[in-house]
C-alpha cells in the first residue's frame, strides 16, 4: 500500500522552519539583536545562562512595540519591514522575513515586554503553542525578550548542541560581529552573572581594541576607499596580526555580516606577497553600496548574498586593501637579487669567529656557563643510520661527527664515505621538542626559564576560555602564568627550550589550532605539542656553533622517529657520491 500524502500540522511546520533559523543559542541572539538594531536601539544588553540553553534575554532601548501589536510578533511572516515583493530588492534592514520570533517560540518558552515612548507597556508569554494573552507591563522602556529552555520540546535537536564552553564561544563570536559593525551602539554581554563584554559607544578602532586587546590598535591600518557608488571602510591588520587560523576576518555589507569566498579571496589576494598559504590576515571591512544592487534574500541565516556585479565588488575591495597595505608592500626586500655574505658557510673552522653580537640560538644544555655534556647514544644511532644509508663497508667511517657544517644558517651538512647527509635544523629540533612535550604530558613537566620581566597577555573572551582549558598542558611544557585581570594573564616563565620573545606567538598558535586539533591530530596533546615544537624550535637563519650542531644531531637520533617532523616533512636526506659525480659529469 502506498503511503498517503497529507498536510503537516502547523506545529510540525513551525518546527521545520525553526530548524532553518534557530541552529543554536547564538542563532537566537543573532535574530533578537538584529531586531533591536532595526528598532534603532543605541543600548543592547544580552544575558545568558548555561551558554543560552537555560536563558537568553535581550533588552534594548529601541522604539518598542505597542501592546496591541505584540501578538502579531509571534505569527509567522508578520513584519513591519516590508510590504510588497518590490521591497525584497531594496532591503535596508537586518531582518525582514517576519519568521524569527515565531521560529524561536516554536522551540522555546518566550516572553516579550515592550512599550512605545511613554505609553503603558505590554507583555505576552507563549509556550507549547498556546495563544498569547497581552498583560500590562509598567516601566518598560524599549523591548525585552526572554527565551527560556531552548529546545525543551525538541530533545533530538538539543542533543546536537556542543558543550557549554563551545556554545559560549559561538555566542561571543556572534556578539563580536555586531559590536564591530555598530561601534556607536553600547553592547553588554553577561554570562552566568559574569560580564564578558561591556562596550561603550566609541570609534571603530577603539572598538577593535576593546574587542580583542590593546595591541591590535597599534597594528591596524585604516581603509577608506571610494569607487563610483561603492565605498569600503574599516581596518586591516599588518603582519603582526596574521594568524594561522581563520576567525578574525569580519566582512560586512551595509553593516550586515556576510560570508563570501570570492570577496575574501580579494582581500587575501591583496596580501598575496606578504602571507603564506594557511595564514589569515585580520580585517574589519564594511562595503557600502546601493541596496538594489544586492539580493540578501538567498539564505535563511541572511549571511550569504548575491551581487548584480560580484567581480566589480571583488575588484574594488581588492583595490581598497592593496592601497591600505601599500606601506607594507614597500618594505618587502627584493628577493630576486642574489645575496652573498661572509656567513654563507659556517662550520668548524669558522665557529670561533662568529660575531658575539649576532643573534644565535642556544640550546637548553648550552645556556649555562659550562661546556655542554653529551650522551653517546644519539650520535651512535646517527652513525648507524648513515652507515645503513651508505651501505658502508667495514673499512669506511660512516658519519664524521666531529666535522659539521651549517649552510645558509638553515641546514646542517655532514660528510659520509658515500656522499653527504643534510639535516634541516628547524624540523630536527621540532621533532625533538615534540617528543619531549608528549613525554612531559605523561610524566614530569619540562623545565622552565623565569622571565626577568613578566609579560602581560590579554585575550579575547573566547580565546581566554581556551587558555583556561589548556592551561594544565601549557604548564606541562614549561609555561608558568597567573591571572592578572579580566581576560588577562601574566606570563612568568616559559619553556627552557624556547627563545625569549616567542611566547606570545607560541601561545596564540596553540589557541589557533585548538578547535581544529581533532581534524589534524589524534589528540589535543598532539596538537599542543606540534604547535609548541614548531614555534619554539630554532629557525632557518639561526646560527649554530659546532657544539650546538653536535648536540642537535645527538638529541635528534635519541628520538623515536628521527626521520620526519610531526607534520610529516623529512628531516634528513642523503646526497650520494654517485649523484654528485653525475652532476659533475664524472659518471
Amino acid at each position: 500500500m502506498l503511503p498517503e500524502i497529507r498536510s503537516l500540522s502547523d506545529d510540525i511546520r513551525s518546527k521545520i522552519s525553526a530548524g532553518e533559523v534557530v541552529e543554536r543559542p547564538a542563532s537566537v541572539i543573532k535574530e533578537l539583536v538584529e531586531n533591536s538594531l532595526d528598532a534603532g536601539a543605541t543600548e543592547i544588553k544580552i544575558i545568558v545562562e548555561a551558554a543560552g540553553q537555560h536563558l537568553i534575554q535581550v533588552t534594548d532601548n529601541g522604539h518598542g512595540i505597542s501592546a496591541d501589536q505584540l501578538p502579531k510578533t509571534l505569527e509567522r511572516y508578520c513584519t513591519s519591514k516590508i510590504e510588497s515583493v518590490d521591497d525584497l530588492f531594496s532591503i535596508n534592514t537586518l531582518g525582514f522575513r517576519g519568521e524569527a520570533l515565531a521560529s524561536i517560540a516554536s522551540v522555546a518558552k518566550v516572553a516579550i515586554e515592550s512599550a512605545v515612548g511613554k505609553e503603558a507597556g505590554g507583555k505576552i508569554e507563549i509556550s507549547d503553542g498556546q495563544s498569547p494573552v497581552v498583560k500590562p507591563a509598567p516601566g518598560v522602556k524599549g523591548t525585552q525578550i526572554t527565551v527560556r529552555d531552548l529546545f525543551y520540546n525538541t530533545p533530538a535537536r538539543k542533543k546536537f548542541l556542543k558543550s557549554n564552553r563551545v556554545e559560549m564561544r559561538h555566542i561571543i563570536q556572534m556578539v563580536r560581529r555586531f559590536a564591530l559593525s555598530f561601534p556607536q551602539v553600547k553592547f553588554s554581554l553577561i554570562s552566568d552573572d559574569k560580564t564578558i563584554y561591556d562596550f561603550q559607544p566609541e570609534s571603530l578602532d577603539q572598538r577593535i581594541n576593546a574587542t580583542f586587546d590593546p595591541t591590535y590598535g597599534r597594528n591596524i591600518l585604516p581603509v577608506d576607499f571610494q569607487k563610483g557608488d561603492y565605498r569600503i571602510t574599516g581596518y586591516v591588520g599588518n603582519l603582526n596580526l596574521v594568524r594561522s587560523r581563520s576567525g578574525e576576518q569580519y566582512l560586512y555589507l551595509n553593516h550586515r555580516f556576510i560570508q563570501d569566498r570570492l570577496l575574501n579571496s580579494a582581500i587575501y589576494g591583496a596580501y598575496q606577497s606578504l602571507v603564506s598559504r594557511g595564514e589569515y590576515p585580520f580585517f574589519v571591512l564594511n562595503i557600502e553600496m546601493p541596496n538594489d544592487q544586492v539580493d540578501v534574500n538567498v539564505h535563511p541565516m541572511k549571511i550569504q548574498v548575491r551581487f548584480k556585479d560580484e567581480w566589480r565588488v571583488h575588484h574594488v575591495l581588492k583595490s581598497s586593501v592593496t592601497e591600505a597595505i601599500s606601506s607594507l608592500l614597500s618594505t618587502i626586500p627584493d628577493f630576486e637579487k642574489p645575496r652573498f655574505d661572509e656567513n654563507y658557510f659556517t662550520g668548524h673552522s669558522r665557529s670561533d669567529n662568529i660575531n658575539p653580537n649576532q643573534d644565535t640560538f642556544s640550546f637548553r644544555k648550552s645556556q649555562t656557563n659550562t661546556e655542554p655534556t653529551f650522551e653517546p647514544s644519539g650520535l651512535e644511532r646517527a652513525k648507524t643510520y648513515v652507515s645503513q644509508l651508505a651501505e658502508t663497508q667495514d673499512n669506511q667511517k660512516g658519519l664524521d661527527t666531529d666535522n659539521f657544517w651549517q649552510i645558509h644558517s638553515k641546514y646542517i651538512l655532514a660528510p659520509i664515505s658515500s656522499g653527504l647527509v643534510i639535516i634541516d635544523q628547524h624540523v630536527a629540533h621540532e621533532r625533538i621538542l615534540f617528543e619531549e612535550a608528549m613525554e612531559a604530558f605523561k610524566q614530569n613537566a619540562m623545565s622552565s626559564q623565569t622571565l626577568l620581566f613578566p609579560e602581560e597577555m590579554t585575550f579575547s573572551p573566547d580565546d581566554y576560555s581556551v587558555i583556561l582549558e589548556i592551561l594544565p598542558y601549557l604548564e606541562k611544557i614549561g609555561f608558568r602564568m597567573k591571572e592578572s585581570g579580566k581576560n588577562t594573564v601574566m606570563i612568568e616563565s616559559i619553556p627552557s627550550e624556547m627563545t625569549w620573545g616567542r611566547e606570545k606567538e607560541v601561545i596564540r598558535d596553540i589557541i589557533d589550532n585548538f578547535e581544529s586539533s581533532h581534524k589534524k591530530y589524534s589528540s589535543l596533546q598532539e596538537s599542543i605539542a606540534a604547535s609548541f615544537s614548531c614555534h619554539a624550535a630554532i629557525k632557518a637563519g639561526d646560527v649554530l656553533t659546532q657544539a650546538e650542531m653536535r648536540e642537535l644531531v645527538d638529541r635528534l637520533f635519541g628520538t623515536k622517529h628521527p626521520y620526519y617532523c610531526p607534520h610529516g616533512r623529512p628531516i634528513i636526506i642523503q646526497l650520494s657520491l654517485e649523484e654528485l659525480d653525475k652532476r659533475f659529469e664524472r659518471a
